[in-house]
């Protein structure tokens, strides 16, 4: 069979009246420092170019209608697609967007990252490369306690001594940085020495992800349940990618992150007015928050009545 050249092929090209920009403004990067040594840097989007008049919203709505061309300029229409397709969780179209970050964190913050597994992730290595004299260390403001009702989270401030001490601490654990270099020089291998460091030294990574699994992080890494220092990285995130698609983040807004979920358990409760059937502790407790969220009275208390004397008998 003869190769097929390049003159052979048919290509259809966008129509000369169809103007587009860079969603970026012609820029390589958009940078955001987090905490003292940590950043998240947007790197690129696709798509990168949107019709002018448009964001890079449009390619939701190009793959949810299976067009190519600069799809309606009805940006009306638009925006109510993308919001059903939020809403009733079509999710596909939205995995049509990607974007790429250059982020730097902690270790301990990465750890927590990547166990979203929805992303390609190119992380700095130890084994070949010297880690950087950089960790993070909180003021003695962000030194909590731990939390009585959350055990893997912390919430008030702890007292004035005891964050003093932790924070005595960090600088004992971040000395060792200087042992770490020493051997080294010495000959041992890098990816043996690391493993003395502790989980507040700085790694780094690229990380590409699609509008749909990017959402999912966002939702649970933005909630006030989650750990206060990675929160720190998700929200500078979201503010990183709503000026390049914002009715979709308004939809993720309305539809997800500021919304409430309500199990059939709970919809029988608003329903009856009564307490939630069920003993599990932990689902009586989510349903008080949502209920004193939603603003609903409390509900009507069962009272246990005594069978009669004749019952009795």
């Amino acid at each position: 069979m003869d190769s097929l050249g390049i003159d052979q092929i048919q290509i259809n090209k966008v129509p000369a009246d169809t103007e587009y920009y860079d969603v970026m403004n012609g820029s390589h990067r958009w940078e955001v420092k987090v905490h003292d040594h940590g950043k998240v840097a947007l790197v690129d989007s696709m798509p990168r170019l949107a019709p002018v008049g448009q964001t890079a919203d449009f390619a939701i709505v190009q793959a949810a209608r299976v067009s190519y061309g600069a799809g309606t300029k009805k940006v009306t229409e638009d925006k109510g697609l993308i919001r059903y397709l939020y809403r009733h969780q079509h999710t596909s179209p939205f995995e049509m967007i990607e974007f790429k970050f250059h982020c730097v964190m902690p270790v301990f913050i990465a750890r927590q990252w990547i166990r979203h597994r929805t992303a390609n992730v190119n992380e700095y290595s130890a084994r070949y490369s010297v880690m950087p004299d950089k960790f993070y260390h909180p003021s003695a403001e962000d030194v909590r306690k731990q939390s009585t009702s959350n055990r893997q989270g912390g919430e008030d401030a702890t007292d004035t001594k005891t964050a003093q001490e932790f924070l005595d601490y960090l600088d004992q654990v971040e000395a060792n940085y200087k042992t770490y270099s020493e051997l080294l020089d010495k000959g041992v291998s890098r990816e043996l020495a690391r493993i003395g460091l502790p989980v507040s030294v700085y790694t780094e990574w690229y990380w590409k992800i699609d509008l749909h699994n990017l959402f999912h992080f966002l939702r649970l890494r933005m909630d006030s349940h989650s750990q206060k220092e990675i929160r720190d990285y998700a929200n500078t995130i979201f503010a990183l990618i709503r000026p390049i698609v914002p009715v979709a983040c308004e939809a993720f807004i309305d539809y997800a992150f500021e919304s409430i979920k309500l199990t059939r358990l709970e919809i029988e409760a608003i329903r009856s007015g009564k307490p939630l059937n069920t003993a599990n502790k932990r689902e009586t407790e989510e349903w008080e928050a949502k209920r004193k969220q939603l603003g609903l009275p409390e509900p009507v208390k069962v009272e246990q009545t005594q069978p009669s004397s004749t019952e009795q008998a």
